[in-house]
């Protein structure tokens, strides 16, 4: 072939658009057969390359999204004053149980008693003094700092106007007057001798007696009410670790 037709085929294969080919042909003799068998697989990568260029890349499928969560329940509405009648739940460690407050019965203490469970006072509370066939009492919290706050929020004394019967829940008292705080106790039975000493009953256990008595009594009045009241649980968990405790109390609506 001369070297006026070879350049000729070079300018042929440029114009196709095979550049690298023609490079290759400068250092090396070929065929006019070469040449069209060049062009024919440079022709077909050519139209390779266009379908690609014009085929859509593929893609992930984009996942349905996901619903967002459930907005948390909100924070459970108490209203400002205690209900004439009001129940509420309380969820312990060995099982739960509702008491029934009224107001009627005895109005100072059910106010206390509400606006203690409303700021979550008793959770975690544990039944510190448990005495079989008498009394399961509770009422010093978790934390020695929130004890000390309500050590001296005393109240006022009441009339009694329900009996200290069986499933009745009542605020504690020491023997000086208006002496009540935080601290109640749910009587095991009947212990109709506490009214004439003044304790007055605001509650009773309308559903769930039978966890009541199931309110472990192992250690019955070993714990110390000065040791819980300056380190609270550290001190129970350590020394009683058994005792049964309030992990919240809740409105029932």
């Amino acid at each position: 072939m001369s070297r006026k037709l070879f350049l000729a085929t070079i300018a042929i294969v440029l114009a196709a658009g095979a550049t690298m080919i023609a490079r290759n042909y400068l250092d090396s003799p070929v065929t006019a057969e070469q040449i069209k068998k060049e062009l024919d697989v440079q022709k077909k990568l050519d139209l390779a390359q266009a379908k690609e260029n014009t085929t859509p890349a593929a893609t992930t499928p984009t996942p349905a999204p996901t619903p967002a969560p459930a907005p948390a329940p909100s924070a459970e509405e108490w209203p400002a004053k205690a209900p004439d009648v009001f129940k509420v739940k309380l969820e312990c460690s060995m099982g739960d149980f509702v008491v029934e407050c009224h107001k009627d019965w005895a109005p100072i203490g059910v106010e206390r008693f509400y606006e203690l469970v409303k700021s979550g006072f008793f959770n975690d509370a544990r039944f510190f003094r448990v005495v079989p066939n008498f009394v399961a009492q509770f009422g010093i919290p978790a934390d020695p700092k929130l004890a000390a706050e309500w050590r001296v929020k005393t109240i006022k004394d009441e009339p009694v106007k329900q009996s200290n019967v069986k499933g009745t829940l009542t605020f504690a008292k020491s023997s000086a007057p208006n002496s009540r705080t935080t601290q109640l106790f749910i009587n095991f039975k009947d212990n109709v001798q506490l009214d004439d000493m003044g304790f007055a009953a605001f509650g009773k256990v309308s559903d769930g007696m039978d966890i009541v008595m199931k309110i472990n009594p192992e250690y019955r009045e070993a714990p110390n009410q000065g040791m819980i009241q300056s380190m609270g649980n550290e001190y129970l968990k350590k020394s009683f670790p058994r005792l049964d405790y309030i992990k919240k109390i809740s409105l029932v609506k």
